[in-house]
């Protein structure tokens, strides 16, 4: 495994990068992104008209399996399965590993500080948008009240002002429920945000990890070297020492204002304008020439949705083999569903009932219950990462009389556009079935034989013609 990358500069130093000079932040940056194909290299934005020279916006950063596979120091990794098998070992062999603290002194983003947060682009993505979004990418640190616990989440950040900035968190979610602590007690919510920083913080500050778990632990595990952070002067919240750009602020109990629209990861202006907690702006630390990590949403697959599938999908497989399913062959976490809706899981049924049981518990999962919607178990042979091998099981070996359940009131986001109205801010539910597109079990002697070459056979013409299938 090569040597961990430090930060984000280094991480740029390693993969294909694509520079582009003078976009404008109002849309263009955000349409260039939209336009530019996943596989493709990161765009990394320079001379932005009405900023400073040198400061920066990276989008398209974890749109390709090359670069997802460097991030995680998987440069063995070709295909998607490959990077879910590789990630799962990871995360096996390497537990939770303690960050580092460092000095102020030795905290590169100390280096200067600002006072107005409107200096840095922050991209207008969307002509829907309803303002500029500084934080798409971002990292949201918050301290629990109660046991010290310091969560990891990325919550999207509105600028508002010089000084103040909107955040948008879900019922429920884990920095939505240290805020409510805060407030129940009539006290401010400390918080620290990061604006541009190593990708591979953002996977797991994306994704759900369990309760009372720091995300910079999981991360360091993976990367086999501790997370370097420094104790926020202000808050005394830790944030990455190598960050590029940091606000340090609190929350006012019931102090809101109104943010978005914005188009988000299922590829709909679904949240509309709400009101959300105001952050007030206390400190704005950057290194020279700062680089705002920009990972933003829209039509799937999408920066902020592409990354999601490997990961989530590598903590589903671990999780469903937890929950006692055996025979597991993969799993994976559709890409048009925002690395959310779809969830897919391969195996080889082994007893009556398996195939459902592994739905299941795929559906009840961390990773696999909030805002799902479909949730399809194939057979071993079916890979689940290919859309194509998927849909030719669900057509061909899915029973519609007995392999669909329904499952109503789940744990949903409010940016799903399909789920429940509620008068209830935040409570918002919906459906999802669970598909069984395994052969059925007691057709599996007689089942037809699918029309493919033997293992034997492919193993011969790839060797004998190997020129025919170089990558």
């Amino acid at each position: 495994m090569p040597q961990p990358h430090r930060d984000l500069r280094e991480w740029l130093e390693r993969v294909d990068v694509q520079i582009v000079r003078g976009a404008e932040a109002d849309l263009e940056i955000g349409a260039i992104t939209d336009l530019w194909a996943c596989e493709r290299p990161a765009l990394l934005f320079d001379d932005i008209p009405g900023y400073p020279k040198g400061y920066r916006v990276l989008t398209r950063a974890v749109t390709s399996v090359g670069r997802v596979a460097a991030t995680l120091g998987l440069p063995e990794a070709r295909t998607k399965l490959d990077l879910v098998r590789a990630l799962r070992g990871l995360l096996a062999e390497r537990p939770p590993l303690a960050p580092r603290f460092v000095a102020a002194g030795d905290a590169p983003v100390l280096a200067n500080r600002a006072e107005d947060l409107t200096r840095f682009p922050a991209p207008r993505y969307h002509e829907g948008d309803g303002g500029r979004f500084i934080g798409t990418g971002c990292l949201v640190m918050l301290r629990d009240p109660d046991n010290g616990w310091v969560n990891v989440g990325t919550y999207r950040v509105q600028v508002h002002g010089p000084r103040e900035a909107g955040l948008f968190m879900v019922v429920g979610k884990h920095g939505e429920r240290l805020l409510r602590k805060y407030w129940a007690g009539g006290k401010p919510c400390p918080v620290a945000v990061s604006f541009g920083h190593d990708p591979l913080l953002f996977f797991f500050s994306s994704i759900e990890i369990g309760e009372n778990v720091c995300e910079f632990d999981v991360a360091g595990g993976v990367r086999g070297e501790p997370v370097r952070l420094v104790n926020g002067p202000v808050t005394g919240i830790p944030f990455p020492a190598d960050a590029e750009l940091v606000i340090e602020g609190e929350m006012r109990p019931g102090e809101l204002r109104d943010e978005g629209p914005f188009g988000e990861w299922a590829g709909y202006y679904a949240g509309g304008v709400t009101p959300k907690p105001l952050i007030r702006i206390q400190a704005i630390w950057h290194r020279d020439d700062p680089i705002i990590l920009g990972a933003p949403p829209g039509l799937p697959p999408s920066d902020n949705t592409y990354f999601l599938s490997a990961v989530k999908a590598a903590g589903l497989w671990d999780e469903v083999e937890k929950a006692g399913v055996p025979g597991l062959r993969g799993a994976w976490v559709h890409e048009s569903g925002g690395g959310r809706l779809i969830v897919i899981v391969s195996l080889d049924c082994l007893y009556p009932g398996h195939s459902q049981q592994a739905l299941m518990a795929a559906a009840g999962s961390h990773q696999g219950n909030y805002a799902n919607r479909f949730v399809i178990a194939v057979d071993g042979d079916i890979d689940p990462t290919d859309t194509g091998q998927v849909l030719w099981a669900l057509c061909t070996r899915c029973d519609v009389d007995h392999g669909i359940t329904h499952v109503r009131r789940c744990w949903t986001s409010p940016l799903d556009p399909m789920h429940y109205p509620s008068d209830e801010e935040g409570a918002v539910m919906n459906s999802r079935l669970l598909i069984d597109a395994c052969r059925p079990w007691e057709r599996r002697k007689d089942f037809p034989a699918p029309v493919v070459p033997s293992a034997e056979l492919v193993a011969r013409v790839r060797a004998k013609f190997p020129q025919l299938f170089e990558a």
